[in-house]
């Protein structure tokens, strides 16, 4: 494939194509001729031809013309040769993905003179030779991704490599050659969240890595450490949620602090020395899913009642003795190979190269090797496969691609996870061009990320060449038109058919429906009104119920309210739910039983608590919702969750419950308000996002033209609306009060009425414009006073906005989200990153490639 072509152009900018003039290139046959061309316009400075099984042979010197190209992304072609040296000419350069092709020899010097470089991937190549700096990759600073895993660089981490002036939030080495002693220098890189060393020859004492407060993943696992304690400095991490050390010489005993950390969740030391008791603290059984302490010389364990995590002791002393059949003393048999189940229908029989999906259709699907490239997931080990199908289908759904079913297949005999993956087109035999497209770039666009379960990934696809316009023949036409007139032929028939059988179903139905309503008994009268009217929502059986919560035990009881008890339980697929259950003969639960029931089977908002179901049977009434894992704001802010919320996570929260009531009065059909806002009605996920909860008070606008309800005054003290209390008219200005109160609660820590003192009149009286921070340095949270707090000034503006006196001065809540965006922008955080499990924000390129936001951009391309 010609690559060569070059230009004498005073200010070289664009690739050009002779096959096809569009900014991405998915399909280019081999042989068919690709041009490198400068040129003077700077229009197409981003250029992606991932999947192009086409592009051979070496890249160019040429490539060193394209000086204006600010993203240059070659993923899973086919590429070999050196990485030119001219590559260091591109100094716009922002992203350079070279993952998945055959590159040999060692990282140019020059890459260190692309001092815009936000994204290094080079992963999954060939490459050679020791890690370049002075010049080479220690001059990037401004560059947060290091992914260089899966190559062949050997010798020293050099202690150059890293420096505090860097931002690097990603660094990816792993299963490489590796060797001598990981730098003390990388404790410099304080904003560091992933750390990939495992599988390389890496010896010496573990560095001591304290202050790096924002790491979330790190694995060192198969290298050939001294022999060295437990480091002390780990207990410390705390966004600490994966440490896989498998096999690196650690030894002595697990300090008990370690499994305090709020957000741990996967824990594998295999094949070490470790000793002594285990002991695991059950304040975090909530979040903690694995401890693999496999081959070591654990000698005893103490875990708290709450303690539900998977624990593997084989190979221990614990383990000897009346111990072996204990379920932690048993190996669990795991899934050397794996392949999709079909789905309950009928199998059939495909034509030549055609396949049969999982649900049964014969296709022609798109086909490739899919490639796990992170040693952990978090999602328990037994689902991990069936886990990844419903998170690709999700992916591909979520951006509208005309994808059926999934099926994935696994060699037993990998050293790492390799699944054979092929993608079955949506009510057609065929994809076409734009559908493949799609899928190429979601699947290239699912890079490591703390929010999803599975990253990164690696997509190595098999050509297509089965497009509908290049396989129709007069034979399959033919077909058709004998099918259409077999079929028109039947049509009257089953017709009649049909006729009657509806007929006699509707007569079935009737009586089914009488007998199975399960809203039959609902007690009509002047409080409580008729049955709910649900538009969506599993009905539960209570013996369903009472086997999931373990009868009701106390516990799974998670929290008490005056409406009745919450408990956690388990659905038979594993999904955690938490089940609201009323107090027995409470009018009161009667209200609040069928307003939630009501409104959350209509509602669907990633900052709204979801719905899973309701039991009403046996005088029971009970709300089945999505579990929540670190619980309520106030826990949070108050200290009792254990979790720490420093400023950016503060903003994080309050843009995604602003983003949750913004839906409610806005998108919801018809308008909802909340009633109740408050921090113990704001729930946590695992990852730190806002979820609005409780919407026992709410009311729905019935008539958007009458923006205001007459209605008995309810909610909580501190938090209500003094306009509605008045007036006794409620309107949306009211959720807008008291999330005013919110906002100010989550800078002071305070609850809006302590000590006889309403924290709303406090803020207003001490606020000085004049000074720093607005002089308010005696009521602001001291877990976050100190800190930087860029954007607090604004922040504490909009809040008093929001508590006015009168709601015709406040803002709406789509106003509250556009000013908490433009917050976040000067405190240098992107409001549409996904997740605030670590503080450190994403300062995000535009049409990064492997953010969720270019497929948004992407999906909107297609539909026009």
């Amino acid at each position: 494939m010609d690559l060569g072509s070059t230009s004498t152009a005073e200010e070289p900018s664009l690739i050009s194509f002779r096959v096809v003039s569009i900014n991405r290139v998915p399909f280019l046959s081999a042989g068919r001729p690709l041009e490198l061309k400068a040129a003077t316009t700077t229009a197409c400075a981003y250029r992606d031809l991932s999947y192009n099984n086409g592009l051979t042979g070496s890249l160019p010197r040429s490539i060193g013309n394209l000086t204006k190209l600010s993203n240059l992304i070659l993923v899973g072609c086919s590429f070999s040769g050196p990485i030119p040296g001219t590559i260091g000419s591109l100094q716009q350069l922002s992203i350079l993905s070279l993952t998945s092709n055959s590159f040999s020899g060692p990282i140019p010097p020059s890459i260190g003179n692309l001092s815009n470089l936000y994204w290094l991937d080079l992963s999954v190549n060939k490459l050679s030779g020791t890690i370049p700096v002075s010049p080479g990759l220690d001059m990037l600073v401004n560059a947060k991704h290091f992914h260089c895993g899966r190559n062949q660089f050997s010798g020293e981490i050099p202690s150059q490599l890293f420096n505090a002036n860097m931002s690097l939030i990603h660094v990816l080495f792993d299963k490489n050659k590796l060797s001598g002693k990981i730098p003390s220098t990388l404790g410099l890189v304080k904003t560091l969240e992933i750390l990939f060393l495992s599988n390389n020859q890496l010896t010496g004492p573990f560095p001591d890595l304290t202050g790096l407060n924002s790491l979330n993943h790190m694995d060192l696992s198969n290298n050939t450490f001294d022999k060295s304690d437990f480091p002390p400095w780990l207990g410390t991490l705390q966004s600490l949620e994966t440490l896989m050390m498998e096999d690196t010489g650690l030894q002595g005993q697990i300090p008990n602090v370690f499994f305090s950390l709020p957000l741990l969740r996967k824990v594998v030391l295999r094949n070490n020395k470790l000793n002594g008791t285990l002991v695991v603290n059950s304040n975090n059984s909530n979040h903690l899913q694995l401890i693999d302490l496999q081959n070591n010389y654990i000698t005893d364990y103490m875990v708290g009642k709450r303690f539900n995590s998977e624990l593997i002791l084989v190979g221990n002393p614990v383990c000897e003795g009346a111990h072996r059949t204990e379920p932690y003393c048993i190996i669990q048999q795991s899934n050397s190979s794996y392949s999709t189940e079909p789905k309950t229908c009928m199998q059939v029989t495909c034509k030549s190269h055609q396949i049969s999906s999982p649900n049964c259709r014969c296709a022609y699907p798109y086909t490739g090797l899919l490639i796990l490239g992170a040693p952990s997931f978090n999602v328990r080990n037994s689902n991990i496969y069936t886990s990844l199908e419903n998170y690709l289908m999700r992916s591909f759904q979520s951006y509208q691609l005309p994808v059926d079913s999934v099926s994935l297949s696994k060699n037993p005999d990998d050293s790492f996870i390799i699944l054979r993956l092929e993608v079955f087109p949506y009510g057609v035999e065929h994809f076409d061009r734009t559908g493949i497209s799609g899928i190429a770039f979601v699947l290239s666009n699912m890079t490591f990320h703390p929010m999803k379960p599975f990253g990164p990934l690696f997509f190595i696809a098999d050509p297509y060449s089965y497009f509908a316009e290049s396989t129709g023949t007069k034979k399959s036409s033919s077909a058709g038109i004998i099918g259409v007139a077999v079929g028109c032929s039947l049509l009257v028939l089953l017709c009649l058919l049909a006729g009657i059988y509806a007929f006699h179903q509707k007569r079935r139905a009737e009586i089914s429906d009488k007998q199975n309503n399960p809203f039959a008994s609902w007690h009509r009268n002047e409080s409580n009104g008729g049955a709910p009217q649900l538009k969506g929502a599993r009905c539960f059986s209570f013996e369903e119920l009472k086997k999931y919560t373990n009868t009701f035990s106390d516990a799974n009881c998670i929290g008490v309210g005056g409406y009745g008890k919450v408990y956690r339980g388990t659905l038979p697929t594993e999904q955690l739910v938490a089940i609201k259950r009323a107090k027995q003969g409470s009018s009161q639960g009667d209200l609040e039983f069928k307003s939630e029931l009501e409104l959350l089977s209509r509602v669907h908002h990633k900052n709204v608590v979801s719905l899973v179901g309701f039991c009403f049977e046996q005088d029971e009434q009970m709300l089945v919702y999505e579990y929540i894992a670190n619980g309520t704001l106030k826990e949070s802010l108050s200290g009792k969750s254990g979790i720490r919320l420093d400023w950016m996570r503060r903003l994080r929260i309050a843009l995604g419950a602003a983003r949750g009531l913004q839906y409610l009065h806005e998108l919801a059909n018809p308008p909802i308000i909340h009633r109740d806002i408050k921090s113990n009605n704001i729930l946590l996920d695992e990852y730190l996002n806002a979820k609005v909860s409780d919407f026992g008070l709410s009311k729905s606008i019935g008539d958007p033209e009458n923006c205001h309800i007459t209605t008995q005054i309810k909610g909580t003290m501190g938090y209500l609306d003094p306009e509605y209390c008045m007036t006794q008219q409620l309107t949306e200005k009211s959720d807008v009060y008291g999330f005013g109160v919110l906002m100010i609660e989550l800078i002071t820590a305070k609850q809006p009425i302590e000590k006889g003192k309403y924290i709303v009149r406090e803020v207003r009286q001490k606020i000085d414009k004049t000074k720093d921070l607005y002089d308010l340095h005696e009521i602001i949270d001291p877990n976050i006073l100190g800190t930087a707090l860029k954007g607090l000034e604004k922040f504490v503006d909009l809040a008093m906005r929001c508590v006015e006196e009168e709601g015709a001065a406040r803002p709406t809540m789509g106003e509250v989200v556009k000013e908490i965006e433009n917050i976040m922008q000067i405190a240098g955080c992107n409001p549409n990153a996904d997740s605030v499990s670590t503080s450190v924000c994403y300062e995000e390129t535009s049409n990064h490639p492997y953010i969720e936001e270019s497929l948004i951009m992407y999906s909107r391309t297609l539909a026009r």
